[in-house]
């Protein structure tokens, strides 16, 4: 049995490169295949070498590989996995694309439909400054073509799994294609609980528009009887200070270490974009610290909310500095409900453990030649688990 997996791009280690690397953990006999790989820690691939297209070789590759996104479905379609009886693709782009034949199975995670391409469209046009002009025309007529593609190429994948049920929702719009979830592994290990919490409130992320990183400082601002820290860094960076008042902390991008303490000793972690999924919302609930989030996308399937008798944080419902401030005032009222540990214990379900424990049951149920037991690695699956033994009942 042959298996190759596919991923869209290498090129710096986020999300989609976490899911990666555990998919590879399953399959470890698997070939590894990428429209680019400009990767520096290799960690996320498991040190394997990396089968990549053309543009691989075109110049200036390497920092503008998105300006290559006319050539990408091309591209993709150029790999050659003929020989391979399985093909998992970990897509967001192009990457489940890929051309297979009636005798092989191909198996996509899609962590979405390509966003810029569909129901995002317009907000990526304001964002980038295309909104009018003719680069706008420009822009639109090739997001239609991406779009067409996009929809075309769901056809040629056998079975597709969503990372959350938000996802499954899109991919149901955008190809009329049902999907199963699985949601994507959160590393929970370094994420170990502190029931023992400090006055001040935290966010963190990478300061881009979509994140609403300026919503959430300006919120706070106006209410400088409370604390909160800001971890991360981006193109906002200037926008987003001049918006601060003296009770915010903006530390900058900050190593992961710093990170882990500050979601551990903070009161909540406090959440404003429409998220695929969202690691850190779960991140945080794994250190037992309750979550204030925007209540759209995948934190609506993470967090558990008021009124529930065991809740892990509160929702507020507009991107606004009001309709947040009053989300605070309502988890602050209720500050008696939020549980550290059932914070932890609600976490866990999204355990690495648990994603390749479903990932293997997955592949192994739709393969039409036999079970696959003999290389999934399920005896380090079983190890992992004695290792976590609270875990073990829930992948079970």
């Amino acid at each position: 049995m042959k298996v190759a997996i596919v991923h869209d791009w290498l090129v710096v280690s986020g999300g989609a490169e976490k899911v990666l690397k555990s998919i590879i953990e399953c399959f470890p006999k698997a070939d590894l295949f990428s429209i680019v790989d400009f990767l520096e820690d290799r960690d996320c691939v498991k040190g394997k070498s990396v089968n990549t297209s053309f543009i691989q070789r075109l110049p200036f590759a390497k920092k503008r590989y998105r300006a290559y996104l006319p050539l990408m479905p091309l591209a993709i379609e150029q790999l050659d996995l003929s020989s391979y009886d399985l093909v998992i693709s970990s897509s967001h782009a192009v990457a489940k694309g890929v051309l297979t034949g009636p005798n092989q199975v191909h198996v996509s995670y899609v962590h979405s439909p390509i966003r810029y391409a569909w129901d995002l469209q317009h907000q990526y046009l304001k964002e980038s400054h295309l909104a009018s002009g003719l680069k706008s025309v420009m822009a639109r007529v090739l997001l239609h073509y991406i779009r067409g593609w996009d929809s075309r190429s769901a056809n040629g994948v056998d079975h597709l799994v969503a990372n959350s049920q938000f996802i499954a929702r899109r991919i149901k719009k955008a190809y009329q294609r049902e999907s199963t979830v699985i949601y994507p592994p959160v590393d929970l290990k370094n994420m170990t609980l502190r029931t023992q919490k400090e006055d001040f409130y935290v966010t963190a992320s990478r300061m881009v528009p979509y994140k609403r990183i300026d919503m959430i400082v300006q919120a706070f601002s106006k209410t400088p009887e409370r604390r909160l820290v800001v971890i991360g860094d981006g193109p906002e960076m200037k926008k987003i200070k001049s918006f601060a008042g003296d009770n915010v902390t903006i530390l900058g991008h900050q190593p992961y270490e710093v990170l882990v303490d500050h979601f551990q000793r903070a009161r909540a972690f406090v959440f404003a974009a429409e998220e695929d999924f969202g690691i850190s919302v779960v991140e945080a609930q794994a250190c037992g610290t309750p979550v204030i989030a925007f209540g759209r996308g995948g934190a609506l399937e993470t967090v558990v909310g008021l009124p529930h008798e065991q809740p892990t944080g509160v929702f507020f419902r507009e991107q606004t500095p009001e309709s947040l401030n009053e989300a605070v005032v309502r988890f602050e009222r209720n500050a008696g409900l939020f549980d550290p540990k059932q914070c932890r214990r609600n976490a866990e379900r999204f355990s690495t453990e648990n994603f390749k424990a479903s990932l293997t049951s997955f592949v192994n149920a739709r393969l039409p030649y036999g079970s696959f037991e003999e290389f999934l690695p399920y005896e380090v699956i079983e190890q992992e688990l004695r290792d976590e033994p609270q875990l073990a009942g829930v992948v079970s």
